[in-house]
């Protein structure tokens, strides 16, 4: 008796002390990767925070001006307007985007044959590399390519895509385009995680395949859809890579996000502590935008 009481203890301890040395390692393993994590993204954050309250430059030196960079900002006409075109172009994201995944993830799931083969097709379009992407949009959008080709040939009138009415339209719609394949494999997946027992039961009462996906399918990926909802109004109020390779901002500032705007303060007006301000201002509204998303994706887990 006495002897298994002395052997536990030290097997108690034995265990403990093999989670210590696997967290141990885990950490060290670790180390390299928060090392690089801080310097280059915190590091560059907390001095972009630093720099907004100073006048960059780089001949007489950096000058410390307080709230200057903010009040320009503030001053700035560009501000409502950029402001403005980034809340369009998140709005045509959801009610031209959004959409796109859920609806095929629904329809291939619903698919017989051929299952396998759909999916990779749908996610062809996100292995396309930026810059080829642009340059085929830009030759299918151009006034005798293929679009406008079809168009003329049906005897319908052209469609200037780069209007200042259809440029963020025509942007939208090539990045619906190029990144619903992702969005819409994570929702097969989770498709597939519905127990068919589930739509087994509702054919044997005679539901449609509307009902379906009424009843069962859409309420099962309805947390989902929030998230990656969420996660996207995330990813467009940072957008302004296709802005700036398809239009640079234009006609009339007609897609002149804001964070185009910064980049043009910084890399062509050459003002980085006023970009450095409006960078601040944004990363702040993102760190709400992100508690947001991690409150929704615990309760999300939970449920």
């Amino acid at each position: 008796m006495d002897t298994e009481l002395y052997v536990r203890p030290v097997a108690a301890a034995s265990s403990v002390k093999k989670k210590i040395n696997w967290y141990l390692w885990g950490t060290l393993f670790l180390i390299p990767e928060i090392v690089f994590f801080i310097i280059f993204l915190w590091v560059p954050i907390i001095k972009g925070v630093f720099y907004s309250f100073y006048n960059i430059d780089f001949v007489d030196g950096n000058h410390f001006i307080g709230l200057a960079n903010y009040l320009s900002i503030f001053q700035d006409e560009l501000l409502l307007i950029s402001v403005k075109n980034t809340l369009y172009y998140m709005a045509l994201g959801i009610v031209i985007g959004f959409w796109v995944p859920p609806l095929i993830a629904i329809a291939v799931s619903e698919l017989k044959w051929f299952q396998g083969g759909a999916r990779i097709i749908g996610y062809l379009p996100s292995a396309i590399p930026a810059i080829v992407l642009y340059g085929m949009w830009q030759w299918f959008y151009d006034a005798v390519g293929p679009i406008n080709s079809l168009l003329q040939t049906l005897g319908l009138p052209q469609l200037q895509f780069f209007s200042p009415k259809l440029a963020m339209g025509s942007i939208v719609l090539l990045e619906t385009w190029q990144s619903f394949g992702a969005a819409t494999l994570i929702y097969i997946a989770a498709i597939v995680g519905i127990p068919r027992d589930i739509y087994e039961a509702a054919e044997i009462d005679g539901a449609s395949v509307w009902q379906r996906i009424r009843y069962i399918t859409l309420p099962s990926i309805r947390t989902l859809m929030l998230l990656l909802l969420l996660l996207q109004v995330i990813t467009t109020s940072q957008g302004f890579q296709a802005q700036l390779s398809m239009t640079d901002g234009g006609p009339n500032n007609a897609t002149l996000t804001y964070l185009l705007w910064l980049n043009h303060t910084a890399f062509r007006d050459l003002d980085f502590g006023k970009a450095s301000a409006m960078g601040s201002l944004m990363f702040f509204v993102l760190i709400l935008l992100s508690v947001l998303y991690n409150l929704l994706q615990r309760r999300g887990d939970k449920a």
